[in-house]
This record gives structure tokens, sequence and C-alpha cells, in this order.
């Protein structure tokens, strides 16, 4: 182990909080936003239907330097323009790019995953893109296909804004496996005086396994904003479920003054629907968008089709809040009956409790994979640097791993999230450390080759201390985002990791563990992700990031982190609780990027286990070089 870790030889101070306290929050200066007053339209729909051959003058995307999610009627999409930009040379600007998430070649992606399914043994991701520039605008479906959800390959543009009923953007979409296997494929479309409608698509061959040409239906739109909705207030149709009727339903977010909706509506063909109801609602949680809805086993992890129901069978609801974007869900019953969701807990009702991630993700969509018979999560993880430096580096947005996920049974509170188990098979290299004592105030220096890329996996002995439990700190006055992040210190925390850090700590990203005590005397236990000092630059949006996890009766506190150059997601206690942060250091560059285990409390914690793997790089290639080179097979 001597060789394996390196005590860092100083005594204990706070860890190093000498950033520029200015990168804590984007101050409102730097965000330049122009505030349009949108005329509202009342009474009946009226669109202005023109020959689809007609050509619609859009702005190019390039002539954008604020953010424009808001004026077009969907969620914020970038965090606009900086007033003081950080002089980024090409070698960091280059370093952020990752090794192993993907992400197109060049330009914007939205990231919102479109459609994701698995067919004739190809996984497929869509995903909303601009193919003329790193910012957002002129969305279009990207498109890539893998045979491991590991390495991909880029294809062409899936569908594009064509006609009126999308001219104004291709947006978030579903698809759903029709009872002949099919694939009807459900999305928002942008028109031309930007109210939002729901479209239909079919593959071009269905004996393509690539499905590399789309052809949208003569009878779009299939779905137009019912009375009482916002023409801006309607998209994002899910996957289809059939009922015992043999009616497939499907649900598209939207909002009721201030209470986020998931409406209901029925169809026998995805081309005639029925409006049936609110399938679920909840009071001042304002638009929902990419509502996701679908069952879990109440035991085992194996994933069921989106129409499952019954006996063993909970269902999750899940909506993107357009106002904070953070992806909240609930677990509960669905009633076919009345077609309504129940949550088990009404105080931890969409909105009000859990979030799939407490850090930068949003937009998030499942699929069932039928080959593995397992649900994978995709999502979206965009920039918090500026525009301008988007533009430098020619791209912008990321997706996490995908995530296998099931229901809790331990808890029988939440879901599990877990990087797909093909993800290991990157892994390279590894280092081991065994039932190590971090004394208080220690930080020590991992020695692995390289930090940019690393899978780690770190179990820490929970706290069992008697006089340091009964000193611990009340848990009312703790919380992640404002109790001081990494740098502060109590009696049983903050300790755990510190990623892509400079060996004088002035760069560090901390991922880390905090235990306090509840009102009744029994522990609680926080995880959190501090960005505050992951970065000298001065126009980011840095935070510290987190929320309580369950640690049940004689289990160990532990996390697995994965690190890609500007990306780091973290799983806390098999995943229970999940953080993804974006970074964008300038010293901890390279080789200058380092790992430590760190314990800022003022008692000892035992590591009883640190497994580290180096991570493979991989390279995505278009689908139409390899096939040239006869390497596809």
């Amino acid at each position: 182990m001597a060789n394996e870790i390196e005590e860092v030889a100083r005594p204990y101070v706070s860890l190093s909080d000498n950033v520029n306290k200015k990168n804590g929050i984007y101050r409102p200066a730097i965000l330049c936003v122009f505030l349009i007053a949108v005329v509202g339209l009342c009474g009946k729909t009226i669109f202005n239907r023109p020959n689809d051959g007609e050509h619609w003058e859009e702005r190019p995307a390039a002539e954008y330097v604020i953010s424009r999610g808001r004026i077009e009627g969907v969620s914020e999409k970038s965090v606009g323009a900086s007033i003081s930009p950080y002089p980024w040379t090409n070698a960091e600007l280059s370093w952020q790019r990752t090794g192993f998430h993907f992400q197109p070649e060049k330009n914007w992606m939205n990231a919102d995953p479109d459609g994701p399914l698995v067919y004739k043994g190809w996984y497929h991701l869509f995903y909303q893109y601009n193919p003329d520039s790193a910012i957002w605008g002129n969305i279009t479906w990207g498109h890539a296909v893998s045979k491991d959800l590991v390495h991909w390959l880029y294809l062409d543009l899936a569908m594009v804004p064509d006609h009126w009923y999308d001219i104004n953007g291709v947006w978030t979409g579903s698809a759903t496996f029709l009872a002949d296997g099919s694939i009807a494929m459900l999305y928002t479309g942008s028109t031309n005086e930007s109210v939002q409608v729901q479209n239909l698509a079919f593959p071009e061959n269905a004996s393509d396994p690539l499905l590399q040409k789309w052809v949208k239906s003569e009878a779009n739109p299939v779905l137009v904003p019912p009375e009482g909705i916002g023409l801006k207030d309607f998209r994002d149709p899910t996957t289809g479920w059939i009922g015992e009727d043999g009616a497939w339903r499907i649900t598209i977010g939207s909002k009721l003054e201030m209470t986020g909706v998931a409406l209901i509506f029925k169809t026998e063909d995805f081309v005639k629907y029925e409006e049936e109801n609110i399938l679920h609602s909840v009071n001042d949680t304002g638009m929902w968008e990419c509502v996701d809805f679908y069952p879990v086993a109440a035991s085992g992890v194996s994933g069921l089709d989106t129409s499952a129901i019954g006996v063993g069978v909970k269902h999750v609801l899940k909506a993107s809040f357009d106002d904070d974007k953070h992806d909240y869900y609930a677990i509960g019953t669905y009633n076919a009956t009345s077609q309504k969701f129940i949550p088990d807990d009404p105080e931890m009702d969409v909105g009000l409790g859990l979030r799939y991630d407490y850090g930068k993700y949003y937009a998030s969509k499942t699929f069932y994979d039928q080959q593995k018979e397992r649900r994978i999560l995709w999502g979206w993880v965009g920039e918090t640097d500026s525009e301008q430096d988007d533009l430098r580096k020619g791209w912008a947005s990321l997706q996490t791993i995908p995530r296998h996920i099931w229901f809790d049974n331990k808890t029988t509170t939440n879901i599990i999230q877990w990087p797909v188990e093909e993800i290991d098979e990157l892994r390279s290299a590894p280092l081991v450390v065994e039932n190590l004592l971090l004394q208080p105030g220690s930080v020590v220096e991992v020695n692995t080759t390289e930090a940019a890329q690393l899978d780690i996996e770190l179990v820490i002995e929970f706290p069992e201390d008697a006089a340091a439990i009964d000193a611990a700190e009340d848990n009312a006055l703790y919380n992640c985002s404002t109790s001081g992040g990494a740098a502060g210190r109590g009696v049983l925390g903050p300790f755990g990791l510190l990623v892509i850090a400079e060996k004088n700590l002035t760069e560090q990203t901390a991922v880390y563990f905090y235990v306090a005590k509840s009102a009744d005397g029994k522990l609680q236990t926080f995880f959190c992700h501090d960005e505050l000092r992951s970065s000298l630059a001065t126009d980011l949006i840095l935070g510290v990031h987190g929320s309580s996890v369950p640690v049940l009766a004689n289990e160990s506190i532990s996390v697995r982190t994965l690190v890609d150059h500007s990306i780091v997601e973290s799983y806390a206690q098999g995943g229970r609780r999940c953080i993804t942060s974006r970074i964008y250091p300038t010293q901890a560059l390279d080789g200058a990027a380092k790992l430590f285990l760190f314990n800022n409390a003022t008692t000892a914690v035992k590591v009883q286990s640190l497994d580290v793997w180096q991570m493979e790089t991989v390279f995505f290639h278009p689908y139409q070089q390899l096939e040239q080179e006869h390497l596809v097979v």
C-alpha cells in the first residue's frame, strides 16, 4: 500500500478556499438576457398551413449571442453569454473533451435523448442537435448506433425541420414498438408560428437495422394543444403503453397556470387521439416537460416492458421541471381504470421529493432493453461555462453513461441507478487500497498513473465512535449547498475524494459524505459534490450539490465515481443517489491532475477499500467510414 498512497505532509487547514468567490454564483450581470414580451393567443388555435416546399427564414444559429430557449417557448438551454470571458488556451479547451462519454463530433447537442431503443441488435440514440453551431438553434435529430452502449457510430441526421409543423425545431420524442414489431415515433414539432404540436414518423425501411431514414406521416400534426393548454406548453410525448382494452395511451407534459400536469391521450392507431384524463398533477411545480412513465418490478433488477401492469409492479412518474431544470420522480401505483397515478407517499410526490440526479442533469428518458431485459436511463448534461467558450471549442453538452435502473426493494422508497455493465470493459490498470485510517484533517494522494479518466469505488466504515456520534451536529443545520462544502469541518465529515485536483489543491472537485444527527438521535448521511474549487476560471457556474442518502443498518458508506475530463458522475450507496458535475480546470490538466482521499472531520474515518481503474478512451466514428474500411459487422 505504501506505493499507492502518499500522505501530504502538512498540518490540517481547511481545503483550499482561495478561489475567487465570484465563481460560486453566476452573477446576474454576467447573464445577458433580453426579456421579450410575448403576446398570448387565446381562443381556437388557428394554423397558417403553408406548402411544405415553401422556404422559411430563420436566423442562423451563429448570430445568437444569448440564450434563446425561453424566447422559443421551450426550456432554456444555455447559460448565456459572459461579460468577463476567461482567456482559455486551445490546449485547455481540448482537454475538456471526454474520453468515454457520448458526444457528437462537433456542435451543440441538446442531448434530450429522443426515442432510444434497441432494434435488430443495434442500440439507437437520437438526440437534439444543431448541425450548424455549438449553441442552441436549428434543432434536428442526430443519430448514433452501438452494439454495446459504449462504442458509438455516428449516422446521418435522422430528422430535420422541413415541414410547417416542425420548421422551428424537431424536438423531443419517444419510440413505441407496435404489436407487429413496427416502430411508431412520436415527437414534438415547433410550427412556423412556434406552436407545439405532436407529429408521427415511421422508419422508411423496417428491414434496415440502422433505421437510417424516417418518413413523416401525412396526417401530421396528429395532436395539437387542447383547449386550456398554452400553445407553447404542450410537448414531449412518452412511449406508449397498451391497455387491456387494446388501446394505446401516451402522456404529454404541460401546465395549468402553475400546476404541472401530465396529460393522458388514448389512441388506436397513433394518428387519431382522444384526450382522456390528467394522469397526475402537482401544484406550484410549473411546466412539466420530458415526462417519462414506466413500470418497475417490485423485486429483482430486471426491467419491464412499458405496458407491464399488475401484481408485483410499481410505476415511476418522472418530470423535468422547466422552472428549475431538474428531473424529479415519484414511485407509486398506476390505476388503469381511472387512468391515474397515485404516489406511494404524497410527501414524496413529483417535485416534492426525489431527483434522478442532484447535479447538472436534465431531460432524461428511459427505454426498455428487450435484449437484456433491463431498463436503461439516458440523461443530458449541459455545459456550465459560457457560450463564447462553447463556440471556441466547437461543441457543447454530453450524455451521461447509460444507467441501468430498478426499484430499490431494500429502502422501498427510491430507484437504483448504476452504470451499465458494459462500461466495466473499459477498466484497466487496477489499483487497490485496503484498511486505511484517515486521520482528522488528512489529505492522502493516491498514486495513479493518470487521473483524468478513472472509475473509482470507495467504501468507508460507518462511524461507530460513541463520543463522536454523541457530539455530531444537528442535521437540521446541515445542507450540502449552504454548509461550506468540503472546506467546512464537522465531527463526522466531510470526508471522501478529491478528483481532478492540482497537487497543491488550488483546483479540486470534492466528492464527499457528511454524517449528522437527527432530532431522534439517529445519524443521517449526506452525499455531496463541491465544485467551488474545481477551476480558477472566472466565467463558470459553480456550486455545491447533493442530498441525504439512505444508509441502512450494517451498511458501509460507499460511492462509485466516474471521472472523464470535464464530467464527474457519482453513485452513492449502490446508486440510491447520484450527482453529476461539469468541471473546467485550468491547472489540473493531463499529468497535473491528481486523485486524493481526504478527511476534514475532527474524527478519524476508516477506508475499508479503495479500488481505482484507468478508463480506456473510446473513439467514436461515422458509421460510413468504418463500413468502408470493413470494420463494421
